[in-house]
């Protein structure tokens, strides 16, 4: 399939809300006639936590995210933007232009190639708050990789932490409980995650 040179570019993802997420679960689930309770069982958490995550009342983790993704059978761009990734030579994001995935406390990230098909890593930019607690450390598939382009960050995985200033990295197990905290201000970086 040939690509529209008008489409190289994404487009602005500001008209999609975080809000809309919840929403486009619910009728991919019930499209799919798939129960509230066999998928909160197919993607390992609890019926009640599902429900909130639905209903909008939770924030849906990333790694959940994904996890949805792969149960009712679409890309996660589906359920970030309502609709399919286009491009497949190249998609560009524009500075800003990242769709927000999820307003987990302290943290803000946005989807840096949400608009390529078949993707087989997540790049996203993550914007850190040092004035929120600290989230609770996460766990998936794959393997993960974090840059820090701004300020500090201290990146947990499993019982060891390692504090990264603008220009360190990291790569390490998903599968190990990990997670990101500022320190001394506000940071961002850049997590590449291997979609498993």
């Amino acid at each position: 399939m040939k690509e529209d040179p008008k489409n190289l570019e994404s487009n602005s993802a500001g008209d999609h809300e975080v809000s809309k997420i919840p929403l486009r679960i619910k009728e991919l689930r019930e499209d799919e006639e798939i129960s509230v309770l066999d998928m909160a069982r197919d993607i390992g958490i609890g019926a009640g936590i599902y429900e909130k995550y639905e209903s909008g009342e939770l924030d849906i983790p990333i790694s959940v995210l994904y996890k949805i993704a792969a149960c009712l059978g679409v890309d996660t761009t589906v359920l970030l933007t309502g609709e399919d990734p286009r491009m497949e030579s190249a998609s560009v994001c524009r500075k800003g232009q990242g769709v927000r995935i999820e307003r987990y406390p302290g943290y803000e990230f946005s989807s840096l190639a949400y608009n390529f098909k078949g993707r087989t890593i997540e790049p996203l930019l993550v914007s850190l708050d040092p004035f929120r607690p600290e989230a609770p450390q996460v766990s998936h598939g794959g393997n993960e990789f974090n840059y820090v382009i701004e300020g500090k960050v201290k990146v947990t995985v499993g019982n060891r932490a390692y504090i990264l200033a603008e220009g360190d990295s990291i790569y390490f197990d998903a599968l190990r409980p990990h997670g990101q905290a500022a320190v001394d201000g506000p940071a961002q970086f850049i997590t590449v995650i291997e979609e498993k």
